[in-house]
């Protein structure tokens, strides 16, 4: 996997993923930047989020739920000393369906936080508290 991040001014920068996709990134006013784009910390805590919810979504898939929509709302405390490192991340996903099982629902997110999330994985092994609770919607 590779990426490129460039400097355009200030503390913009646009991130290049190896497959062709752009991303702009900004930081705060107070610090020099104008906040046109996601700040990279936003950014790692999406990166969770979307590789937690690729997971979930799969795995109730191939358990074959009828899932119609996955949405995770994540929640990140920072350290406030320097380096401001995520110190806790709490995922909550709304899974919506139709006749979902909540035991396949359960079972997706634990596989997800316990062996399939690399994002989330990695983040642990860092030292990150993470915790995640679900619930299932009738579609």
């Amino acid at each position: 996997m590779k990426a490129t991040v460039r400097w355009v001014d200030g503390l913009m920068m646009v991130g290049e993923s190896g497959s062709g996709h752009s991303v702009v990134m900004d930081g705060p006013k107070e610090n020099g930047g104008r906040e046109m784009g996601i700040r990279p910390m936003e950014m790692l805590l999406l990166g969770m989020g979307g590789c937690s919810s690729i997971d979930v979504i799969l795995i109730l898939k191939k358990s074959r739920q009828a899932v119609t929509d996955c949405v995770a709302e994540l929640v990140a405390e920072r350290a406030d000393a320097v380096p401001s490192v995520f110190s806790r991340i709490h995922i909550h996903f709304i899974v919506t369906g139709h006749n979902l099982k909540e035991a396949h629902v359960e079972r997706a997110v634990g596989l997800s936080a316990e062996k399939y999330c690399s994002a989330s994985i990695m983040l642990q092994a860092g030292g990150v508290e993470i915790t995640h609770d679900y619930e299932v919607i009738e579609a």
